[in-house]
Order: C-alpha cells, then structure tokens, then sequence
C-alpha cells in the first residue's frame, strides 16, 4: 500500500525530521514534513495524508492537542505519537484523542515501519469496509425507488387521465 500512502512527519527538530522522512521515502512512501502544529494544520487542510507521525512536544502546542486538531480535519488519518518524554499521563491522553500508536525516541526504524505499515493496512481495510456498505446502500436504494415506482404504476397513479 505504501506506493501511494503519503505521511506527515511533524517534529520541531529538523534532524528527526529530515531523518524520519529519508528513510520512509526509501521506503517509498510520499513524505511531507511540518515543523510545528499550526504548519501541520495547514498542511492538512490542503492536503491529504494517509498517516500522521507527532512528536508529542511541540513549539506551539502539545502533540495531544495536534491530535484533536487533525482529527476534526481528517478523521481518517492515522495518526501516531513520538515522544522522548514517555509517561503514563502522556499515553493515556493520547489514547484518549484518538491516537492510532504511540512510539518512544528513539524510535527503531524497523518498529517504525512495521507500524506504519500495519496501520496502513487497518486504514485500506476500513475504506474497503465503508465502500461496501455504501455500495449495499446505494443498490438497496436503488432497489426501493424501483419498487415505489411500480407501485405506482400498477396502482394508477402513472396513468393517463381518462
């Protein structure tokens, strides 16, 4: 899935970002970088992304905080916590925003993408989930109309005056 999945790194350092973002991009992912939670919000107001990385420190805002932001914007992204300040509190406010993971600095870059990518997969699941249910609602709809209208006719309601 990760050949058109594009994930948001937003981290005040400039080094975990430019490190994060070259190995997800070696991994073919598209990566956007932010580096404070307003820029992130902008970003994905006129942008869509598939995977949100939040340091949980940032300059203008808590990561918490960026997660009730994102969420109201993009309620589909997956979203996923990078703290060097783990702690219970942190955690459980996390979890209580809707966090999809929550990883500790230093993060193994092989952790990193196994969670990436099971989350990714989660996401394709539930938009396949959602598109059946729409298409069943679509074809049961269209179902109904088609029984309504032939009630109709056969009731004399679609029939010329005499």
């Amino acid at each position: 899935m990760n050949e058109s999945s594009r994930i948001l790194v937003i981290d005040d350092e400039e080094s975990i970002r430019r490190t994060i973002s070259m190995t997800l991009s070696h991994a073919g992912y598209v990566v956007d970088t932010a580096e404070s939670g307003k820029e992130a919000v902008e970003k994905v107001a006129k942008n869509f992304y598939n995977l949100a990385l939040i340091d949980i420190r940032l300059p203008d805002m808590e990561g918490t905080e960026l997660l009730t932001a994102l969420g109201d914007a993009t309620p589909r992204m997956m979203k996923v916590i990078l703290t060097g300040f783990p702690g219970l509190q942190n955690a459980v406010t996390a979890i209580n925003k809707g966090v999809d993971a929550y990883l500790v600095k230093p993060v193994d870059t092989n952790e990193l993408l196994r969670v990436i990518k099971r989350l990714l997969e989660k996401q394709k699941g539930e938009r396949e989930y959602s598109e059946a249910k729409v298409t069943e609602y679509l074809e049961t709809r269209f179902k109904q109309l088609q029984t309504e209208e032939l009630d109709e006719t056969t009731n004399g309601k679609n029939q010329p005056p005499p």
